[in-house]
């Protein structure tokens, strides 16, 4: 599906976590702000940053930590307003977007776009 931009959005993790299926991490925080993005909670891997991680991609363990379900990237997309995009997954307020000017791809909030009109 096509979404126009109606808001920007700028990434503020430049480092985003990967996973691979199998991968063992640890799960913190939930996400808690006034955007109410639900599920999506501050996972930490070895050597690399944390990040948010969708509780979809968390098989939970019983010590708490997590393994990934799936691959998954916390890569976030920066678009402009009036950029059309690409969408494809969306998980818990958020859609995986392909620039159509860059072919760059990355998580976008839902919020911040618009279903493009032919």
């Amino acid at each position: 599906m096509k979404y126009t931009v109606v808001k920007p959005h700028l990434s503020e993790f430049p480092n985003p976590m990967r996973l691979n299926a199998g991968d063992k991490f640890s799960v913190g925080e939930v996400y808690e702000g006034p955007e109410e993005w639900a599920h999506w909670y501050l996972c930490s891997a070895p050597g690399q940053e944390p990040g948010w991680v969708p509780m979809q991609v968390i098989l939970l363990q019983d010590d708490g930590s997590g393994v990934a379900a799936m691959n998954y990237t916390a890569q976030e997309l920066d678009v402009t307003v009036g950029e059309i995009v690409e969408g494809g997954r969306r998980l818990n307020g958020w859609v995986w977007c392909s620039s159509i000017t860059t072919d760059k791809e990355g998580w976008v909030p839902e919020d911040n776009l618009q279903t493009a009109t032919p």
